[in-house]
């Protein structure tokens, strides 16, 4: 199915991966590769982030150009594997400048600040199965993505029929190289880097909960859950009235990190004043155990100046990790090639 626009799609798969749903020993890979047009953005012309789950860890930008290692664990990899990965990728820093080009003349952008990034990666579930996943976007917005189930490109966007059409053609057939390397090699990786980081990726730190409420007008009062100081960040946050029915959130904030590497949540809804009390907040999170913890509202349960400063210091961490996931990127390759790389690279636009 087709993905929803870059914007609302990208910043969630970049920060908030796992908001629904009670964490499992479930591990993921991605990238996000990233080029700008021009300078002025505060980002640089080209970038490879990789994530581990949650985790940031590996780095290559044309400022830096040198592909390093964003956690201590992923040294385990040896100085040798991040000098051959920084010349993989200062090889391709000038295919994918082209292909920045290539997209601004399907466009008919001649100038000014445009985006191009590709993102692409595996998930490796606790029952043993596998997923993987690739898109592509232009300025903020769906321009193409590879749909796993036929293995076809299927393009978002008038300009990107081109590309899909060439790619999926019999002569080419890229998908197929792109579903070797999503379902063999990205699992390898994905499997070696989370071995090396296995104590902090399945670490687990129990939430402090505080649930509140304040008067919204004269029928109704809002609801307010906070959950915050957990990890990992898969978890969930709801509203029930009399431990029973479900009441959906009328107002929930993504999931933050905290300088710490713990994260947190807010779950609000409206409610009739004076039924206040037959509402409560349940959290599911790994470190609690099989049952959800009840958290009542308490209109002197607040969040103290202490715990608001932690949410103003992590919702700049969110936007300033942002730039990484705020556009699309793509380098493209016409033929598979095996390589110690997660990263694999593919050639310029069909043109």
């Amino acid at each position: 199915m087709a993905l929803p626009s870059v914007i609302p799609r990208t910043l969630p798969m970049l920060l908030l991966l796992g908001v629904s749903g009670v964490y499992c020993d479930s591990h993921s890979m991605r990238y996000y590769i990233t080029g700008v047009s021009s300078p002025g953005s505060g980002l640089p012309l080209y970038s490879v982030v990789g994530y581990v789950d949650d985790q940031e860890v590996t780095n290559y930008n044309s400022d830096t150009q040198r592909y390093l290692p964003k956690t201590e664990w992923m040294k385990n990899l040896g100085p040798e594997y991040w000098e051959e990965e920084t010349i993989k990728d200062r090889h391709a820093e000038p295919i994918f400048k082209h292909n920045v080009k290539t997209a601004m003349n399907r466009f008919n952008h001649s100038e000014g600040l445009h985006t191009l990034q590709r993102m692409y990666g595996c998930e490796l579930r606790d029952d043993g199965s596998i997923v993987g996943y690739q898109q592509y976007g232009y300025d903020g917005r769906d321009f193409m993505y590879l749909d796993t189930q036929r293995w076809i490109f299927i393009p978002t966007m008038n300009e990107a029929q081109i590309s899909a059409q060439r790619w999926n053609s019999p002569d080419i057939r890229l998908a197929e190289n792109d579903k070797y390397y999503l379902q063999n090699e990205c699992i390898t990786f994905l499997k070696k880097f989370v071995e090396y980081g296995r104590e902090y990726l399945e670490k687990r730190v129990r939430p402090e909960m505080k649930a509140w409420k304040r008067p919204e007008s004269v029928h109704t009062t809002r609801l307010n859950c906070l959950v915050y100081g957990f990890h990992p960040r898969a978890v969930d946050v709801k509203w029930m009235r009399n431990g029973v029915d479900h009441i959906p959130s009328d107002e929930m904030s993504p999931i933050l990190p905290h300088p710490d590497g713990t994260y947190q949540i807010r779950v609000s809804v409206e409610v009739p004043k004076g039924e206040e009390d037959t509402f409560s907040c349940y959290v599911e999170h790994s470190s609690l155990g099989e049952e959800p913890v009840r958290v009542n509202s308490d209109p002197d349960n607040c969040p103290s100046i202490t715990v608001i400063a932690s949410i103003v210091c992590a919702f700049v961490i969110l936007v300033s990790t942002v730039g990484v996931g705020l556009f699309y990127h793509k380098k493209l390759r016409l033929g598979y090639k095996s390589t110690k790389h997660p990263i694999f690279i593919q050639s310029s636009f069909i043109s």
